[in-house]
């Protein structure tokens, strides 16, 4: 892996450049082994939090955790092409439009002890503006080299915290073409509930039932490209101990195992379908 500019990973993009890098700020990571119609995406892999940010911020890290999606980019590492967020949602969200990614409150609590500045501020939002910058270069080149792409837009969620029954999946598909790909969202859908996981872990699967897919990451996507489906995928946090912060790596590993096969799959039969 290499430590690159925003502009070097661009420019390698633009010419079909394989490598593996993280961001010269060190706030993501992308690999491309091999340029294929499909990406995976974890933009809230991160828990980094920049060490000015620490004394100011009410949040424990413990806490920070909880919110965002350990383990995700984890869960697709061995496809050809990974971009995932290294810095905590608690920094900026890559999630969320510019405007509303750096939180004053979250999740009803007060984050910073004293208002941070602008300059703090346009550092966190300098790095969400870079990361975008290479997500429009990717995707500009896969439209560009097969006609249409897919992206699995990899996050996880708290279950414990509903107070009813959710399932082990959930897609959010509110704001991209049901008409278009709703045969493709149905059997990913499919694929996700196929699942066999450790410890009798049910792999039920639903659409729109926890969550709606209403992330920046997918908007901007499916605003700014005609013909890539986002797949907002959200897996519920049955692969660790939400309340105790540990990961059960064994879980991960059987999610990675399977998916390694169910994701190039369907994302074969969507080329063959709309190319």
């Amino acid at each position: 892996m290499e430590r690159l500019p925003i502009q070097t990973i661009i420019e390698n993009i633009n010419t079909e450049k394989c490598f593996h890098a993280v961001a010269e700020d060190y706030s993501f990571t992308i690999k491309i082994d091999e340029y294929v119609h499909y990406a995976c995406g974890a933009v809230h892999d991160g828990h980094q939090f920049r060490k000015e940010l620490w004394e100011n911020c009410i949040h424990t890290g413990y806490e920070r955790w909880y919110e965002e999606d350990p383990e995700t980019k984890n869960m697709v590492k061995s496809h050809p092409i990974v971009i995932a967020g290294c810095d905590s949602r608690f920094e900026y969200d890559l999630n969320r439009a510019p405007e509303d990614a750096v939180f004053d409150t979250a999740w009803g609590k007060q984050l910073w002890h004293e208002p941070l500045s602008e300059e703090k501020k346009q550092k966190s939002l300098q790095k969400h503006e870079n990361f975008y910058k290479v997500v429009h270069a990717l995707i500009t080149k896969l439209e560009a080299k097969f006609g249409v792409a897919i992206v699995y837009d990899m996050h996880s969620y708290n279950w414990k915290r509903w107070d009813r029954e959710v399932p082990t999946w959930n897609l959010g598909t509110s704001n991209v073409d049901n008409d278009r790909f709703g045969d493709d969202i149905e059997q990913w859908r499919q694929r996700l509930s196929e699942m066999i996981l450790p410890h009798e872990i049910k792999s039920t699967s639903k659409i729109n039932d926890t969550f709606q897919g209403n992330g920046y990451f997918l908007k901007f996507i499916t605003k700014n490209f005609q013909n890539t489906l986002v797949l907002a995928t959200e897996i519920a946090k049955v692969y660790c101990d939400e309340y105790n912060y540990v990961i059960y790596p064994e879980v991960v590993a059987s999610v990675e195992e399977q998916l390694r096969t169910r994701l190039p799959e369907h994302a074969a039969n969507f080329y063959k379908k709309h190319a």
